[in-house]
């Protein structure tokens, strides 16, 4: 049996078939983790998602940004944003069960055997795992209630932006979810930031990636990331236990996945042709 954890997908379908061919992914012996981000933005929404979903137990899946904007725009009746491709999703005759389906899925995936944690974006510095995975239960167990339209009128927003363990109600669901499924920087006290997008080194004065803050309480923890698609661009990856799965394959870069079951970890990918334009600086 092999283990591989795969990055975003965004609806590159036909990618993703020509990457489980290439690791020569058999679903009666493998495992294959998700990012998040399985939808939107690329051109087969519909066909990734039903066939993650058809994998069953073979496939452990975490809430990206993009996913839970699915749900928002399905159930809160949203207006899709110009460059969303979610209508064949919308307008599916199976789009009840693909929906229930992913409003089920984890914020946070912890693997104790292998000592490995797997999320979208990323964990606030202050979060040791077990603390994660409490909060994100908090989220989870909304989305999974009758609540969860509420949950998406209030989950757009940047702010707040620091944590404390005071906070309550929908600020307190927002921040966990961004930290989640949406931060790339913070400033060493852990205050958000969601302006800067690029590659390490274009940040504004006193961010850091959040993996990089030194007083991080997950640090020693082996952490498996997707959503932040420049740090691909990096000729070389100093950070330690920390393993950036999303290499741009919307847009025009990478899809990439990688072993986890035994190290050193090694990573495989296909090149795959642009299908959006990204306007991030680099």
């Amino acid at each position: 049996m092999a283990i591989y954890a795969i990055g975003d997908i965004q609806g590159c379908y036909d990618e993703l078939i020509q990457l489980l061919g290439k690791i020569n992914y058999k679903d009666d012996r493998d495992q294959l983790w998700f990012t998040g981000d399985l939808v939107n933005r690329g051109p087969k929404s519909l066909q990734t998602l039903r066939m993650i979903r058809a994998m069953g137990a073979n496939a452990t899946v975490v809430l990206g940004n993009h996913d839970l904007h699915l749900l928002a725009t399905a159930y809160d009746h949203l207006k899709p944003g110009r460059k969303d491709t979610l209508d064949d999703i919308l307008d599916a005759s199976d789009r009840e069960e693909l929906l229930e389906w992913l409003r089920f899925r984890p914020l946070v995936h912890v693997d104790n055997d292998l000592g490995i944690a797997m999320v979208h974006a990323g964990l606030h510095p202050d979060w040791t795992i077990d603390k994660a995975l409490s909060l994100a239960h908090e989220v989870e167990s909304t989305l999974r209630s009758d609540r969860h339209i509420s949950f998406y009128k209030h989950m757009y927003g940047d702010k707040p932006r620091t944590w404390s363990d005071d906070l309550n109600s929908w600020a307190r669901l927002r921040f966990i979810t961004n930290i989640f499924t949406r931060m790339r920087y913070c400033d060493k006290t852990g205050r958000m930031n969601m302006n800067s997008k690029g590659t390490p080194g274009t940040q504004a004065k006193g961010l850091q990636p959040w993996f990089d803050i030194k007083t991080r309480r997950s640090k020693d923890n082996q952490i498996i990331f997707g959503h932040w698609s420049t740090l691909a661009l990096l000729n070389s990856y100093p950070y330690k236990n920390v393993y950036p799965l999303d290499t741009g394959c919307l847009w025009g870069g990478r899809l990439t996945a990688m072993r986890i079951d035994k190290k050193p970890f090694t990573r495989i990918s296909i090149d795959c042709p642009q299908s959006q334009k990204p306007k991030v600086k680099t």
